[in-house]
Protein backbone atom coordinates (compact mmCIF):
# COMPACT_ATOMS: atom_id res chain seq x y z
CA UNK A 1 0.00 0.00 0.00
CA UNK A 2 1.39 3.45 -0.87
CA UNK A 3 0.13 6.71 -0.29
CA UNK A 4 0.91 8.80 -3.94
CA UNK A 5 3.41 10.46 -2.10
CA UNK A 6 6.53 10.42 -4.58
CA UNK A 7 9.93 10.53 -1.98
CA UNK A 8 12.71 9.49 -5.03
CA UNK A 9 13.07 9.52 -8.89
CA UNK A 10 14.82 6.66 -10.23
CA UNK A 11 16.34 6.85 -14.16
CA UNK A 12 15.97 3.72 -16.30
CA UNK A 13 19.70 2.28 -16.59
CA UNK A 14 18.71 -0.80 -18.74
CA UNK A 15 15.69 -2.60 -19.89
CA UNK A 16 15.65 -6.45 -20.91
CA UNK A 17 13.37 -9.35 -21.88
CA UNK A 18 14.18 -12.29 -19.50
CA UNK A 19 11.87 -15.10 -20.65
CA UNK A 20 7.88 -13.63 -20.47
CA UNK A 21 8.83 -10.68 -17.85
CA UNK A 22 10.68 -7.77 -18.68
CA UNK A 23 13.78 -7.13 -16.25
CA UNK A 24 14.42 -3.23 -15.59
CA UNK A 25 17.42 -1.91 -13.84
CA UNK A 26 16.38 1.91 -12.17
CA UNK A 27 19.35 3.83 -10.41
CA UNK A 28 18.01 6.02 -7.66
CA UNK A 29 19.25 8.14 -4.00
CA UNK A 30 17.28 5.45 -1.87
CA UNK A 31 20.35 3.47 0.05
CA UNK A 32 20.22 -0.38 -0.18
CA UNK A 33 19.25 -1.22 2.99
CA UNK A 34 15.97 1.18 2.28
CA UNK A 35 14.77 -1.14 -0.26
CA UNK A 36 13.60 -4.85 0.61
CA UNK A 37 14.28 -7.96 -1.33
CA UNK A 38 10.85 -9.20 -2.33
CA UNK A 39 8.90 -6.27 -0.95
CA UNK A 40 6.96 -3.44 -2.92
CA UNK A 41 8.05 -0.25 -4.97
CA UNK A 42 6.05 1.87 -6.92
CA UNK A 43 7.55 2.77 -10.42
CA UNK A 44 5.31 5.59 -11.85
CA UNK A 45 2.41 4.34 -10.10
CA UNK A 46 2.78 0.52 -10.56
CA UNK A 47 3.56 -2.14 -7.59
CA UNK A 48 6.42 -4.08 -8.92
CA UNK A 49 8.33 -6.39 -6.50
CA UNK A 50 12.34 -5.66 -5.59
CA UNK A 51 13.93 -8.45 -7.29
CA UNK A 52 17.92 -7.51 -6.32
CA UNK A 53 19.61 -4.12 -5.31
CA UNK A 54 23.22 -2.74 -5.35
CA UNK A 55 25.04 0.17 -4.52
CA UNK A 56 25.11 2.37 -7.61
CA UNK A 57 28.16 4.75 -8.72
CA UNK A 58 28.82 8.00 -6.83
CA UNK A 59 26.07 6.13 -3.96
CA UNK A 60 22.95 5.60 -4.59
CA UNK A 61 21.13 2.54 -5.56
CA UNK A 62 20.32 0.24 -8.38
CA UNK A 63 17.64 -2.11 -8.30
CA UNK A 64 15.62 -4.19 -9.99
CA UNK A 65 12.16 -5.07 -10.47
CA UNK A 66 10.35 -7.79 -13.24
CA UNK A 67 7.22 -6.51 -15.38
CA UNK A 68 5.07 -9.45 -15.76
CA UNK A 69 3.18 -9.62 -19.29
CA UNK A 70 -0.24 -8.34 -18.03
CA UNK A 71 1.54 -5.02 -16.62
CA UNK A 72 3.49 -4.81 -19.61
CA UNK A 73 0.18 -4.90 -21.31
CA UNK A 74 -2.03 -2.40 -18.92
CA UNK A 75 0.37 0.04 -17.95
CA UNK A 76 3.11 1.91 -19.37
CA UNK A 77 6.05 -0.27 -18.58
CA UNK A 78 6.28 -1.46 -22.04
CA UNK A 79 7.48 1.78 -22.44
CA UNK A 80 10.11 2.24 -20.26
CA UNK A 81 13.53 3.29 -22.67
CA UNK A 82 17.22 3.55 -21.17
CA UNK A 83 17.07 7.13 -19.35
CA UNK A 84 13.20 7.02 -18.91
CA UNK A 85 12.71 8.37 -15.63
CA UNK A 86 10.26 7.17 -12.68
CA UNK A 87 8.74 8.83 -9.41
CA UNK A 88 9.12 6.46 -7.18
CA UNK A 89 7.59 5.48 -3.26
CA UNK A 90 8.40 3.18 -1.01
CA UNK A 91 5.09 1.26 0.51
CA UNK A 92 3.85 2.59 3.25
CA UNK A 93 4.88 1.11 6.85
CA UNK A 94 2.25 0.94 10.33
CA UNK A 95 2.66 3.74 11.93
CA UNK A 96 3.46 6.37 8.69
CA UNK A 97 1.46 10.08 7.72
CA UNK A 98 -0.57 9.65 5.52
CA UNK A 99 -0.66 12.57 3.67
CA UNK A 100 -1.84 11.78 0.00
CA UNK A 101 -4.76 8.88 0.19
CA UNK A 102 -4.54 4.90 0.06
CA UNK A 103 -2.76 4.02 -3.56
CA UNK A 104 -2.58 0.34 -3.99
CA UNK A 105 -0.16 0.54 -7.07
CA UNK A 106 -2.84 -1.36 -9.53
CA UNK A 107 -3.24 0.67 -12.54
CA UNK A 108 -6.78 1.18 -13.81
CA UNK A 109 -6.01 3.14 -16.79
CA UNK A 110 -3.59 4.67 -19.24
CA UNK A 111 -4.69 8.15 -20.39
CA UNK A 112 -2.79 10.93 -22.47
CA UNK A 113 -2.11 14.32 -21.48
CA UNK A 114 -4.31 16.12 -23.84
CA UNK A 115 -3.45 20.07 -22.73
CA UNK A 116 -0.72 21.39 -20.68
CA UNK A 117 -1.07 25.40 -19.67
CA UNK A 118 2.14 26.78 -17.34
CA UNK A 119 0.60 29.46 -15.20
CA UNK A 120 3.15 31.10 -13.83
CA UNK A 121 4.33 28.24 -10.65
CA UNK A 122 1.93 26.32 -10.97
CA UNK A 123 0.69 24.20 -14.05
CA UNK A 124 -2.48 22.58 -15.01
CA UNK A 125 -2.64 19.36 -16.92
CA UNK A 126 -5.62 17.95 -18.85
CA UNK A 127 -6.35 14.38 -19.01
CA UNK A 128 -8.67 12.03 -21.29
CA UNK A 129 -11.02 10.83 -19.37
CA UNK A 130 -11.70 7.11 -20.53
CA UNK A 131 -14.85 5.71 -20.30
CA UNK A 132 -14.69 2.83 -18.12
CA UNK A 133 -13.43 5.29 -15.26
CA UNK A 134 -15.00 7.76 -16.10
CA UNK A 135 -17.87 7.20 -13.05
CA UNK A 136 -14.80 7.17 -10.29
CA UNK A 137 -13.28 10.82 -11.67
CA UNK A 138 -15.03 13.28 -9.70
CA UNK A 139 -14.25 16.85 -8.88
CA UNK A 140 -12.60 17.55 -5.64
CA UNK A 141 -11.90 13.89 -5.66
CA UNK A 142 -8.66 11.73 -5.37
CA UNK A 143 -6.84 10.12 -8.46
CA UNK A 144 -3.07 8.92 -8.29
CA UNK A 145 -1.11 9.55 -11.98
CA UNK A 146 1.80 8.19 -12.32
CA UNK A 147 1.93 7.74 -8.73
CA UNK A 148 1.35 10.80 -7.27
CA UNK A 149 -1.47 11.87 -5.87
CA UNK A 150 -3.59 15.00 -7.15
CA UNK A 151 -7.00 16.13 -6.70
CA UNK A 152 -9.19 16.19 -9.42
CA UNK A 153 -9.87 19.96 -10.32
CA UNK A 154 -12.73 19.50 -12.93
CA UNK A 155 -14.26 16.99 -14.86
CA UNK A 156 -15.95 18.23 -18.42
CA UNK A 157 -16.98 16.00 -20.77
CA UNK A 158 -14.29 13.29 -22.06
CA UNK A 159 -11.52 15.15 -20.11
CA UNK A 160 -10.60 16.10 -16.31
CA UNK A 161 -7.92 18.64 -14.79
CA UNK A 162 -5.05 18.51 -12.28
CA UNK A 163 -3.58 21.63 -11.30
CA UNK A 164 0.09 20.72 -9.79
CA UNK A 165 1.67 23.09 -7.08
CA UNK A 166 5.83 24.35 -7.52
CA UNK A 167 6.70 21.17 -4.98
CA UNK A 168 5.06 18.48 -6.85
CA UNK A 169 6.57 19.84 -10.14
CA UNK A 170 10.15 20.15 -8.51
CA UNK A 171 9.98 16.50 -6.35
CA UNK A 172 8.62 14.06 -9.46
CA UNK A 173 8.68 14.01 -12.98
CA UNK A 174 6.00 16.01 -13.73
CA UNK A 175 7.77 18.92 -15.08
CA UNK A 176 8.65 16.88 -17.80
CA UNK A 177 5.28 15.99 -18.91
CA UNK A 178 4.17 17.25 -22.42
CA UNK A 179 1.23 16.97 -24.22
CA UNK A 180 0.64 13.34 -25.81
CA UNK A 181 2.56 11.76 -22.78
CA UNK A 182 1.22 8.35 -21.53
CA UNK A 183 0.01 8.65 -17.73
CA UNK A 184 -0.53 5.71 -15.63
CA UNK A 185 -3.77 6.50 -13.71
CA UNK A 186 -5.51 4.92 -10.89
CA UNK A 187 -8.65 5.60 -9.53
CA UNK A 188 -9.34 6.42 -5.65
CA UNK A 189 -9.96 2.84 -3.57
CA UNK A 190 -13.39 4.30 -2.50
CA UNK A 191 -14.45 5.79 -5.40
CA UNK A 192 -13.88 1.91 -6.84
CA UNK A 193 -15.93 0.43 -4.23
CA UNK A 194 -18.52 2.96 -3.83
CA UNK A 195 -18.91 2.56 -8.09
CA UNK A 196 -18.61 -1.65 -7.53
CA UNK A 197 -21.79 -1.07 -5.36
CA UNK A 198 -23.82 0.80 -6.99
CA UNK A 199 -23.50 -1.87 -10.33
CA UNK A 200 -24.83 -4.50 -7.75
CA UNK A 201 -27.74 -2.96 -6.11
Amino acid sequence: MFTGIVTEIGSVISNGQRNDVQRVAIACKFKPEDLVIGGSIACNGICLTVVSHDGGDGGGTVFEVDAAPETLNVTTASEWDIGYRLNLERPLKVGDELSGHMVSGHVDAVVSIVDREDLGETTRFWFELPEKVAGMIAPKGSVALDGTSLTINSVKEDRFDCLLIPHTLQATIWNERKKGDRINLEVDLIARYVARLAETA
